[in-house]
């Protein structure tokens, strides 16, 4: 199971690169500085100033770590193809089973081995998951969400700027998140499902509006 989401993962993630630039591989783009900027903004979430009262926010913290594992597989496709980095990604990922710890402390030491290494720290990116509970299970619905969005407003003319992310009343992320909750993520179609959903109703919303 672990690796099937893995692959899909990958594959979606070397698809929307593709599709912003058909030579992403060869761009060498500085995927690890968009983790170290990322990361940053996740801390301004979590909280660090000492001088004020601040109440982590945990679903922006989530939201954060979600944008952050783009970048990851990212770099981690650029040793090879999806179903070849998948399975060295199980590995990593089988033997470890963190336990809960200092999350700033542990974010700091995450951004400092992507910083000095330029590669993706699958070990201290799990050990982010478990310190802020985010079962890998969430971490994949919420992932595949944000990609199939992202794909879908690119094929709907986000980028010419026709695309309309208001229907029916509704920002198209919540009728995202409406449709996520109404599915099995653990279908392996589960990615062609919530694309053809949310065409169905976008398709309908733009009837209403003729």
């Amino acid at each position: 199971m672990l690796q099937q989401q893995l692959q899909t993962m990958l594959a979606l993630q070397d698809d929307i690169n593709t599709l912003v630039n058909e030579n992403w591989r060869g761009q060498n783009f500085p995927w690890y500085r968009a983790i170290w900027v990322e990361s940053a903004e996740l801390l301004d979430h979590y909280g660090w100033k000492w001088w004020k009262k601040q109440d982590p926010e945990m679903e922006q913290v989530k939201l954060e770590l979600v944008d952050i594992w783009h970048f990851g597989l990212s770099l981690e496709l650029q040793q090879g193809s999806p179903d070849a980095v998948a399975a060295k990604m199980e590995q990593q990922l089988a033997g470890e089973q963190p336990a809960a710890g200092n999350f700033r402390e542990n974010l700091e030491a995450f951004t400092l081995n992507t910083l000095s290494s330029k590669q993706f720290d699958l070990v201290g990116f799990a050990q982010l998951m478990t310190d802020c509970e985010l079962p890998f299970e969430d971490l994949y619905r919420r992932y595949v969400g944000k990609n199939v969005l992202n794909r879908f407003r690119q094929d709907h003319g986000y980028k010419e700027g026709t695309y309309q992310k208001l229907w029916f009343g509704k920002e198209d992320n919540e009728h995202l998140a409406e449709i996520a909750e109404s599915l099995d993520s653990t279908a392996e179609n589960f990615s062609n499902q919530l694309y053809s959903a949310l065409k169905t109703r976008y398709t309908g919303s733009q009837k209403d509006l003729a």
